[in-house]
């Protein structure tokens, strides 16, 4: 396609998005040209058109509209404008080193790029090391290079536990931490139970590494409810838990039989899923966690043909083999409950 030349991101929002869809690279990254000739910021470039635009491709990819090639795709395409708005405005760091992260097996690095350059942009020398860090590894870093602080990003709640060993590391290593992502909660109510500065957007992480005293000034992380070792048991269960729930899954939906080995994969990755999610929610003692992930799982699955109750057989089948564990089993049955409105209203469609 043409880009056609804008003065303001949200004008720009429609034509970037069409790039994204027709995998145009050479498109996409005019349009991003177009604005920052036109004298838009690079930081509102980064911030109000690719951010939304790939919040955008995320929403297409959850409602089956797009597969997950387009979905990778996209994504590529948007790391490559970024790296053009970056080039482009050249910032010199003014100011000593930050160093991003994404946690350990966090994937989706480019919300974590995006906040790595607005603080580019404001004058942090900063290095970014990508997705799926080791604890070690940015650890070894930190005692190698010093650093003013530490970004963390995570997408997924689940990873919450990975998080806070490594919130732990780089605390032991003196160096301050601030977190953000989806991961932490749409409030950063997470990031508080964890006991660790978190940031909602790029401007205010970049606000708070700039204020080592709001960095450290935290409240201790709240965790005494992991005395009752429930978490830790059901980290050990994991695989039996998943092998169990797809033995009850093959004698209770007897179309499981005929599935190809990419749906059976799919289903051992939901199972997994619930599992781990389940643990994030006791790690932290907050059972939204647990219901808002049922909710979206209920959801994605619903708009791939799956019906609501499948994941409803599964929560009961793990409230039944962790009646033994108050809060999971607690956490379970409201998950239960939420799948039965889903189901009453169609996954929310």
């Amino acid at each position: 396609m043409t880009a056609t030349t804008a003065a303001d991101p949200a004008q720009a929002f429609p034509g970037y998005l069409e790039c994204l869809a027709e995998a145009d690279e050479q498109a996409a990254v005019a349009v991003a040209r177009g604005l920052l000739e036109a004298g838009v910021p690079a930081e509102r470039v980064l911030l109000d058109l690719v951010a939304p635009a790939q919040a955008e491709v995320g929403e297409r990819w959850a409602r089956n509209e797009w597969s997950v090639a387009q979905e990778h795709a996209a994504t590529h395409i948007s790391e490559r404008v970024v790296a053009a708005v970056a080039a482009y405005a050249d910032p010199r760091p003014t100011r000593g080193r930050i160093v991003m992260a994404c946690m350990d097996g966090e994937w989706h690095a480019l919300p974590a790029r995006l906040v790595a350059e607005v603080l580019r942009l404001r004058g942090w020398q900063v290095v970014f090391l990508g997705a799926s860090v080791p604890a070690a590894h940015l650890v070894s870093y930190l005692h190698r290079y010093d650093a003013e602080a530490v970004a963390l990003a995570c997408a997924l709640p689940m990873r919450l536990p990975h998080a806070h060993r490594m919130i732990e590391a780089c605390r032991r290593a003196d160096v301050p931490v601030v977190v953000g992502g989806r991961g932490f909660g749409a409030d950063g109510r997470w990031a508080r139970s964890l006991g660790v500065a978190w940031a909602p957007d790029a401007p205010a992480a970049a606000d708070l590494v700039a204020d080592d005293r709001a960095l450290r000034a935290v409240p201790a992380a709240r965790l005494d409810h992991l005395a009752d070792d429930e978490y830790a048991s059901l980290v050990k269960r994991r695989g039996e838990l998943i092998d169990s729930a797809l033995a009850d899954l093959r004698e209770r939906v007897p179309a499981v039989a005929d599935y190809t080995p990419a749906q059976l994969d799919s289903t051992v990755g939901d199972l997994g899923y619930i599992v781990d999610f389940l643990a994030a929610a006791l790690y932290v003692d907050d059972g939204t966690l647990f219901g808002e992930f049922v909710e979206w799982l209920v959801t994605i699955l619903v708009s791939r043909g799956v019906p609501a109750a499948a994941v409803g057989l599964t929560l009961d089948h793990y409230g039944h083999e962790l009646r033994d564990f108050p809060r999971a089993a607690g956490f379970l049955e409201r998950g239960r409950a939420l799948v039965g409105g889903l189901s009453t209203t169609g996954a929310g469609r």
